[in-house]
């Protein structure tokens, strides 16, 4: 075995872990709890936010007064060509561990080449993974006439960057501005 074949082994193998914990990242839950301050009362904060979020596809899962409460659900799909990029990129991957596989133990001859097919599998575990149900909870923290309303809010964190971009500048939403900054 010559030396560049015994260095591409753990540099192939190194690629496949790469990919396994991309996919993870891929899937992961980004479920983020921020405060959200407005000037405005929460009268006419509340029916704003709800009509955007119905807008968006949400649906109202609890209404809870007592415990200031608003819960929505949602659910959450998988992005059709990060699926097909995890999927370009396994088939690759895999035909690079054949081609070293066939360099390595020629009497395997082309059948390490089959480890190809696996590539499409990347693909429909990201799309498996990516794809489930969200919630997305409003509780009303405080509703003062002079300071006006605060809230707090558990989703996901592009959803909450999406609202802070729409909604933010119509409602007067301030306290999230860190969520567009950071590098997560």
């Amino acid at each position: 075995m010559s030396q560049a074949l015994g260095s591409t082994l753990p540099l192939t193998l190194l690629l496949a872990i790469g990919l396994v914990f991309f996919l993870r990242a891929a899937s992961k839950d980004r479920t983020t709890v921020v405060e959200i301050r407005s000037s405005r009362p929460p009268l006419e904060v509340l029916p704003a936010l709800t009509e955007w979020l119905l807008g968006r596809g949400w649906v109202a899962e609890e209404t809870n007064p007592e415990r200031r409460l608003l819960r929505f659900r949602g659910q959450v799909e998988a992005s059709g060509s990060l699926a097909l990029l995890l999927s370009l990129l396994g088939a690759v991957g895999a035909a690079c561990l054949g081609l070293v596989l066939c360099q390595l133990l020629p009497a395997l001859a082309w059948w390490p080449l089959l480890l190809t097919a696996l590539g499409p599998l990347a693909g429909w575990i990201y799309r498996r993974r990516a794809a489930r149900p969200e919630t997305l909870e409003l509780r009303l923290i405080s509703h003062d006439e002079a300071t006006g309303s605060a809230l707090q809010m558990r989703a996901h964190r592009d959803e909450l960057i999406a609202l802070e971009q729409e909604m933010g500048p119509r409602l007067g939403l301030f306290g999230a501005g860190d969520l567009l900054h950071s590098p997560i």
